[in-house]
């Protein structure tokens, strides 16, 4: 693996557009059962906000030195207004727009004694007048990037994403995808998506051998006239497929304590290495070893430069 560029990811510009949500911990303590319910009583101890979904890959990018941009949907709620307060402490530019019939796309887990015993979910999809507001700031930032990142959780914030990557691709701005569903044929044009385990045999189906994944890897890559494709495999480490090639690197993570937001971490680290120049075989190599130390923290985090070192 290379040295870790510090000069060139500091110069790096990286536009992430998505499905932007906030995360809300509350951590307690469980010393009884309810008398109400059979279910335990939480002492809250400790309440925590966190930036989640595409906001978490910008979080993610910052962390790791490099400049980003993140454009997205909030409401105008209590929870819109804390991700913009979030997203300034941690330096991340922000054109959002805020819509003021939706509720911020919420979170909420409750954790007794670090272990996640219930979570409690609020979205609601944008409408078309928020949307053509995200096409509209898409176009304004293009020129001021080097690579777009789009996050799609299905929250509805990238129901325009064929768009946007006609957009990025007339600017000539590689496009990385991390992407949700079955219907992959939306994202045809980009760059690179960057399927999990799961999502993949959602749109392959399932795989029988080593072999067999690489047939429909690269019958999916032709398909979407993708540059690549990234299978990210849990313990199975990552895979990459490129033109006439397979690279895999093996997991990197010594311990795995919760996988959520590690997607977030890989798209991010991989995003900037691209962005800073680097190939693709070492892009995903640093990737992976970022995702490696993301499990291996509780929730929705980020993985610095000293700890990739």
């Amino acid at each position: 693996m290379t040295v870790f560029p510090q000069d060139k990811v500091a110069r790096a510009r990286v536009l992430v557009v998505g499905d932007i949500m906030l995360d809300r911990y509350w951590f307690g303590e469980v010393e009884r059962i309810s008398p109400e319910a059979p279910v335990p009583v939480v002492h809250v101890a400790r309440r925590e906000n966190r930036l989640g979904g595409a906001a978490n890959v910008a979080r993610n990018i910052a962390a790791l030195g490099g400049q980003t941009t993140l454009i997205g949907v909030v409401g105008d709620d209590e929870a819109g207004v804390e991700i913009e307060n979030l997203a300034a402490q941690d330096n991340i530019a922000t054109r959002l727009v805020t819509d003021p019939v939706l509720h911020t796309t919420l979170k909420m887990r409750v954790l007794g004694r670090q272990q996640q015993m219930l979570r409690i979910d609020f979205e609601e999809h944008p409408g078309e007048a928020s949307l053509a507001q995200v096409k509209t700031l898409f176009a304004a930032q293009l020129q001021h990037h080097d690579v777009v990142v789009l996050s799609d959780y299905a929250k509805g914030a990238l129901a325009h994403v064929d768009v946007l990557i006609d957009m990025a691709r007339a600017a000539n701005r590689p496009v990385l995808v991390d992407p949700k569903g079955h219907d992959y044929q939306r994202y045809k044009g980009a760059t690179i998506i960057t399927p999990n385990r799961q999502e993949m045999r959602e749109a392959v189906g399932y795989w029988s051998s080593e072999a067999d994944l690489e047939m429909r890897a690269q019958a999916l890559r032709h398909k979407l006239a993708l540059e690549a494709l990234l299978v990210t495999r849990s313990e199975q480490g990552m895979t990459l497929f490129l033109d006439g090639s397979r690279f895999h690197v093996d997991a990197a993570a010594q311990d795995v304590f919760d996988v959520s937001g590690a997607g977030d971490t890989v798209l991010a680290t991989l995003a900037l290495m691209r962005a800073a120049g680097l190939s693709w075989e070492d892009a995903v190599a640093w990737a992976n070893r970022a995702g490696g130390v993301a499990v291996g923290k509780l929730g929705t985090s980020v993985v610095t430069v000293g700890e990739l070192r």
